[in-house]
C-alpha cells in the first residue's frame, strides 16, 4: 500500500506512525507546502495523510481511497472533488493537552501571575502583603466556568477545572448537553448565552466556526459579562468579534483573556500579525500561536489512529472517525 503524509506536524512520530502501517507500505513525505510535489506523489497512493486535499490534488489522485486529517479539521479537504468511494476520516486527541492549557491560563491570569512576574522584573512585590493597592486574588474554587461549546474539549476541560472545586454552566448550539451526568449547574442552549455571560468568571470558548458561530459574542455580549471575567478562546479567533474583543480589553471590560486562536495566520513561514488590532499592547492578554493542544502525546494518539485506519482499510473492516464518503 502506498501513503502519501503531507503534514510536517507528524514528522515528530514518523517512526511509530510508520511502524503501525501494514507490512510492506511505501510511505512518502512531500512538503506540503509543494502542492505539485504533493500532486506527483498521490497520483498512485492509496491513502493520503494530510488536512489539505484540493481539487488539483484530489484529480491527481486515481487511487485514493482514503483522505485521513491529522486532526479534527476537514474544511481544507475537497470532498467532492475525489474519487467515489473515498473515505474521509479525522482524529483528535487534542482535547487532554488545550483542557491543560484552559486551566493553566485561567489560573495564571486569574491569580494575575504574569503581572506579578513583570512587575517583579522591576524588583516591585506587586502582592497585597507588600502593597495596601495590590488586589487579593480568587481561587479557581471559588469560580463558575462558563462553556461555550461542550464537545472533547469543553467536557474535558469541565473535568480539570471540577477538580479544583469551580462550579460549571455549559450552552452548546444543540442544546442537549446533560447538565446532571456532567456535574454542572445548569447547560443550556445558545439561546441561554447571556445568562451564561453573566454568571461565569471564567469563559471558555471551545465551539467551531460555522456561520452561525461566526461573531456570535460581540460588543453586546461582552458588555453582560461581569468585570472580573477571563475570556479563554480554544475556538476560533471569530467566534469572538475582533474589534469588541480587543475595546474590551483595553477598558477593563473583562478582566483579561488567553486567545489561542486569532484573526490571521501565516500563510508562509512563521512571521504574520495575529490581528489587524494591536492585543500585543495589552497587558491583560495571554497571546499564544494556535499551540494549546501541541503536545507530542497529542500526536503520538493521533498517529496510533491513523495506522490502525490504515491497517482496517488494508483488511477491509469498517474504519473509525470517518465524517465523509465521497459520492
Amino acid at each position: 500500500m502506498k501513503i502519501v503524509i503531507a503534514d510536517t506536524n507528524l514528522a515528530s512520530v514518523r517512526a511509530e506512525l510508520e511502524a503501525g502501517f501494514p507490512p510492506g507500505s511505501a510511505t512518502l513525505w512531500p512538503d506540503p507546502r509543494d502542492s505539485a510535489a504533493v500532486e506527483a506523489a498521490v497520483a498512485d497512493a492509496e491513502v493520503l495523510v494530510s488536512s489539505r486535499c484540493s481539487s488539483a490534488t484530489a484529480a491527481a489522485a486515481k487511487n485514493l481511497r482514503l483522505v485521513h486529517a491529522a486532526g479534527a479539521g476537514v474544511d481544507g479537504i475537497d470532498v467532492a472533488a475525489l474519487v467515489p468511494g473515498t473515505i474521509v476520516a479525522n482524529t483528535h486527541h487534542h482535547e487532554d493537552s488545550i483542557a491543560e492549557y484552559a486551566v493553566a491560563a485561567a489560573i495564571l491570569l486569574r491569580r494575575g501571575f504574569l503581572a506579578q512576574d513583570e512587575a517583579l522584573r522591576r524588583d516591585e512585590w506587586a502582592s497585597p502583603v507588600y502593597r495596601s493597592d495590590a488586589p487579593w486574588r480568587d481561587s479557581l474554587g471559588a469560580a463558575t466556568v462558563g462553556f461555550i461549546g461542550f464537545g472533547h474539549i469543553g467536557a474535558q476541560a469541565w473535568s480539570r477545572f471540577r477538580a479544583f472545586g469551580a462550579r460549571g454552566v455549559a450552552v452548546t448550539r444543540s442544546g442537549d448537553v446533560d447538565a446532571v451526568a456532567f456535574g454542572l449547574d445548569w447547560s443550556g442552549a445558545i439561546d441561554d448565552l447571556g445568562s451564561l455571560l453573566e454568571t461565569a468568571d471564567v469563559i471558555v470558548v471551545s465551539v467551531p466556526l460555522t456561520a452561525a458561530t461566526t461573531g456570535l459574542i460581540g460588543a453586546d455580549e461582552l458588555a453582560r459579562t461581569q468585570a472580573g471575567t477571563v475570556v479563554i478562546n480554544v475556538g476560533r479567533g471569530p467566534v469572538i468579534d475582533e474589534r469588541a474583543l480587543y475595546e474590551a480589553l483595553r477598558d477593563k471590560v473583562i478582566a483579561a483573556a488567553a486567545l489561542d486562536v486569532w484573526y490571521g495566520y501565516p500563510e508562509h513561514g512563521a512571521t504574520t500579525p495575529p490581528a489587524a488590532l494591536p492585543f500585543r499592547d495589552l497587558p491583560n492578554v495571554l497571546m499564544t500561536p494556535h499551540s494549546s493542544g501541541l503536545t507530542r502525546q497529542t500526536f503520538a494518539g493521533r498517529a496510533a489512529d491513523i495506522a490502525a485506519n490504515v491497517r482496517r482499510l488494508a483488511a477491509g473492516e469498517p474504519l473509525t472517525g470517518v465524517v465523509a464518503v465521497a459520492e
